[in-house]
């Protein structure tokens, strides 16, 4: 809208101009009243809007703004901020293309699986293959240490200077994600597909997780979970469609196209970030 008031002006602006034309004789003001009447009669047209102004430049906003309704864990109340603490995690080049075709195979099964974040469908991007590859796993995905969760606008530079002074000298270490797992939230209306953390990085993470139950408590704010399972969600479906989707990975891993007992990927932990509101944060790097 803001375009259109651009290209074609604000109408109450130019009536409000005063006239400062310069007096007529009596005939002219004749023929003025005239075309005026006619004018009055007939709708005066604007031309049609710049092309420009009616595509999107990038192709995947309708979806974005089409399938981004997200439930909240919480009610919006004016000056809340919500608080996410987390571990930014990129997936190798090398194990994509199996996660890529893993997903494609689950989501001919489950058609109603969407990218997380992204909330696009993943069968509209199994049409093209290079396009799923960037937009489901080539972009930053996160373990949570932490709930998300609203804290007001006085809390922010407290919560920020707590958690990089718990932070100040992390240790780099690598994180082995080796095992699929269906989660559906408290509410029951998201199911998830992720990949948990088991074995390398687990001990790591739950101490850092501690820690941030240490800042929230200070703060009045919900803990973690009490046993925190630390993953990445890839993809969900909406709804409680866990069932489901735990036999079609399951009958997908028994056939021996992905294998449960072995790592799926592997990346090192590289830092901490902290998202509130639209803002992000870097809290640590190594």
């Amino acid at each position: 809208m803001e375009a259109l008031i651009a290209t074609y002006g604000n109408d109450s602006s130019s009536s409000s101009d005063p006239d400062i034309s310069p007096p007529t004789s009596s005939s002219s003001r004749h023929n003025l009243n005239s075309e005026e009447s006619k004018s009055k009669s007939e709708p005066f047209r604007l031309p049609p809007p710049p092309l420009s102004l009616l595509s999107s430049p990038n192709p995947l906003d309708y979806m974005e703004i089409g399938q981004g309704s997200r439930v909240r864990n919480f009610p919006h109340i004016q000056g809340n901020y919500a608080l996410h603490v987390f571990i930014p995690v990129y997936i190798p080049p090398t194990p994509m293309k199996n996660l890529a075709l893993f997903l494609k195979r689950i989501a001919k099964v489950v058609p109603d699986l969407h990218v997380v974040d992204v909330d696009i469908p993943l069968s509209i991007l199994c049409k093209d293959n290079q396009k799923f590859e960037q937009v489901a796993l080539g972009r930053e995905f996160h373990i949570s240490l932490g709930r998300t969760v609203p804290i007001r606008v006085h809390q922010i530079d407290s919560v920020l200077a707590m958690l990089r002074q718990k932070f100040s000298s992390p240790k780099q270490y690598w994180i082995d994600f080796s095992k699929w797992e269906v989660f559906v939230n408290d509410e029951q209306t998201r199911t998830f597909l992720a990949i948990e953390v088991v074995a390398g990085g687990f001990t790591e993470i739950t101490r850092q997780i501690q820690s941030v139950n240490e800042i929230y408590r200070f703060h009045n704010l919900p803990e973690f979970y009490k046993d925190p399972r630390p993953h990445i969600s890839l993809t969900w479906a909406s709804g409680n469609v866990g069932d489901l989707l735990k036999k079609r990975v399951t009958e997908d891993l028994s056939a021996g196209t992905m294998s449960q007992n072995r790592r799926i990927f592997t990346c090192k932990f590289k830092g901490i970030k902290c998202r509130i509101g639209n803002k992000q944060y870097k809290i640590c790097n190594v």
